[in-house]
């Protein structure tokens, strides 16, 4: 292990051989930490907190503290935080609030300075959260989502995978997979081609969203309306599918196309 000799280690703490921590940062007792991760100076990580492997952990990283959130009254609650994800400077991340609840963070995210993950926030795989992106408690980011500077979060809302969020937006409702938002309060501007593209989607499926995209958010109809003209066809491929069904179980509502 390669630990400054101003950095504390707790004994409690279940941490790798090959552990590297930085001057003055701190590992909390119920801290456990996979082999190739290394955490920078003047971190704190604390609470009942799970991290993976050869994650990278920056200066001032404030990681399992608890909830910011007037309900909680000290009940067990956990951070888990998957392999190969970067975490940099100053970022903040929540441990769950309320007995057993837990906030999930998957693999390969990047979370650039200044980002929070709140309480019970669910986190997918190969994310970007921009500097000072900000999620409130209960949002779920699905894989692959990107999250321009300075963008809020509400509470208990979902971003859709393969979505992108314009910096400085305000999101108040759910943003749909494959999509372009931006705005305050943000608002559906067309799919996310670069995205998609990147992600090697098949052609054929793009020019199928797109198809959906315009009946969805730029024809007039009402969501329910639009969802019915697009399942009126035969065949509706795996994405396509994937985005009726999101759009269907939205607890919060769907951001909707601009005007």
């Amino acid at each position: 292990m390669k630990i400054h000799p101003t950095a504390y280690v707790s004994k409690k703490a279940i941490v790798p051989e090959d552990l590297e921590v930085g001057p003055y940062s701190i590992i909390g007792d119920n801290v456990k930490i996979g082999e190739g991760t290394k955490i920078g100076a003047f971190c704190v990580i604390e609470g009942n907190t799970t991290i993976g492997k050869r994650c990278k952990i920056f200066t001032g990283a404030v990681i399992g503290s608890i909830p910011q959130d007037l309900k909680y009254k000290g009940e067990k609650s956990f951070l888990e935080i998957g392999d190969d994800n970067i975490i940099r400077e100053y970022c903040t991340f929540n441990l769950g609030t309320g007995e057993g609840g837990k906030t999930i963070v998957g693999n390969g995210n990047l979370f650039m300075a200044y980002s929070h993950i709140a309480h019970d926030c669910v986190v997918g795989n190969r994310c970007i959260i921009a500097n000072v992106g900000t999620l409130a408690g209960h949002v779920t980011v699905e894989d692959q989502a990107v999250i321009g500077g300075l963008v809020a979060i509400h509470q208990f809302v979902r971003v859709g995978k393969l979505s992108i969020i314009g910096g400085c937006s305000k999101v108040v409702q759910d943003i749909p997979p494959f999509s372009t938002c931006d705005g305050h309060p943000a608002r559906v501007y067309g799919l996310n081609l670069v995205g998609l593209k990147r992600a090697n989607i098949d052609p054929e499926v793009i020019k199928e969203l797109s198809h959906c995209f315009k009946i969805l958010f730029n024809s007039g109809l009402s969501l329910k309306k639009a969802i019915a003209e697009i399942e009126s066809k035969e065949k509706l491929s795996n994405e396509a599918r994937y985005l009726i069904d999101f759009l269907k179980n939205s607890s919060r509502g769907v951001c909707r196309g601009v005007k």
